[in-house]
């Protein structure tokens, strides 16, 4: 069994690792008991029922969080023309819109958090398969990152203001960050919410009774605390 520091130990001290806490007492336990010395990320992990492998019982959507992530979020959008431009006016970090730009990122010049597309440059985006999907930067029409350029503004301001993907992983469970230690419990709460009324929105058709076994909230390298999973379940049959 893995040995854990001192302050991993006194910080552990305060959770009881038996009780389910309830969202707004796990987010504030989530915050004391933060134990890095940078400002660590609040995150959230859903165990579910659910079955990957099964097509009607796919999750998979995005949720812009009322109090952003607490960081900087740098965009890259893949675009040409009018949908380039429209990224450069409305402050992407970065437009690849060039078979150089597209030659650096396949090379590995990965400085950005956020890839945005529009459907005419996907063709050539497809060929960053490789490289984009593993790191899950990978435009997606389901995440909200491959938009007409009408709507890059927009997805560019999204993504800059705290939008973040969640998506059924492999063994079925999700995580997502919802905010920083250095959060405000509420804001943290506020975000919180927000991300658990949008899963239960994306419910899968395929998805029987409360699909969401087990919720753990724990700050980076902090003790889990068990939060109730039945807290945003109401009208779900």
């Amino acid at each position: 069994m893995a040995k854990h520091g001192k302050k991993y130990t006194a910080a552990l001290a305060k959770v009881d690792i038996e009780k389910i806490y309830s969202a707004a007492e796990a987010v504030a336990l989530a915050k004391e008991t933060s134990i890095t010395k940078f400002d660590s990320t609040i995150e959230v992990h859903l165990r579910t029922t659910l079955d990957s492998r099964q097509a009607d019982q796919q999750l998979r959507d995005v949720v812009v969080l009322p109090n952003g992530l607490g960081k900087t979020v740098r965009v890259l959008v893949f675009s040409q023309g009018e949908g380039a431009a429209a990224a450069r006016a409305a402050g992407a970090d970065m437009v690849a819109d060039d078979d150089e730009s597209l030659k650096k990122i396949e090379g590995g010049m990965l400085d950005f958090d956020v890839a945005i597309a529009t459907p005419d440059a996907m063709g050539k985006v497809g060929r960053l398969g490789r490289v984009l999907g593993p790191r899950g930067l990978m435009p997606n029409p389901k995440a909200g990152t491959v938009v007409p350029a009408t709507d890059i503004a927009r997805a560019i301001k999204e993504a800059k203001a705290g939008r973040v993907e969640f998506r059924l992983d492999k063994t079925n469970n999700i995580h997502v960050m919802v905010g920083k230690a250095s959060f405000d419990a509420d804001k943290l709460l506020e975000n919180y919410n927000a991300l658990m009324d949008a899963i239960n929105k994306a419910r899968p058709s395929g998805a029987k009774g409360n699909f969401i076994k087990h919720i753990t909230v724990a700050s980076t390298m902090g003790p889990g605390i068990k939060v109730d999973p039945n807290e945003h379940v109401k009208g779900v049959e």
